[in-house]
């Protein structure tokens, strides 16, 4: 009789209903980890992809001096779509777009904003000196920073 079920119990291959259980609780609980990680990484890119436009418009922004004698007087964001035509001057929910590009009052220098699709936005200021900074504002206070400490970048 021993002989007989130890017959039958190696016959029977497959997994148990426990084991598949536990299978599928191990795969929801690393679901449960990835998901949350992956929806910030497009967050980060989404920011990334604004910081890449600002510092696109920085050099469209010099361009504009250097073919300017050096001023940046009546420099605006359709001036540098001008010059670089990549440069998204039009808001999108898919795209970071250029905010604004401004002289300041001596037209010595600029400031450079763009947005990205998470509202989050990000400038490159160029003072009468030369001295550049990087600012950045965080749209919601809950949403990715996108890199944006202390208000810069």
């Amino acid at each position: 009789m021993l002989s007989k079920l130890r017959r039958r119990a190696e016959d029977e291959k497959g997994f148990t209903l426990i084991e598949l259980l536990v299978v599928i609780l191990i795969i929801g609980i690393l679901a449960a980890i990835a998901i949350p990680s992956f929806l910030n990484q497009t967050s980060k890119a989404k920011d990334a992809s604004a910081k890449e436009l600002v510092r696109s418009s920085q050099t469209a922004a010099e361009t504009y001096a250097t073919d300017h004698s050096g001023s940046y007087s009546g420099m605006n964001a359709a001036a540098l779509n001008t010059i670089e035509p990549t440069i998204s001057t039009t808001s999108s929910s898919t795209n970071a777009y250029l905010v604004s590009a401004t002289p300041d009052t001596a037209n010595q220098g600029y400031t450079v904003v763009t947005q990205s699709v998470n509202g989050n936005q990000f400038s490159i200021t160029r003072t009468d000196t030369g001295t550049i900074t990087h600012a950045c504002t965080v749209a919601n206070a809950g949403a990715s920073s996108g890199g944006c400490v202390s208000d810069t970048w």
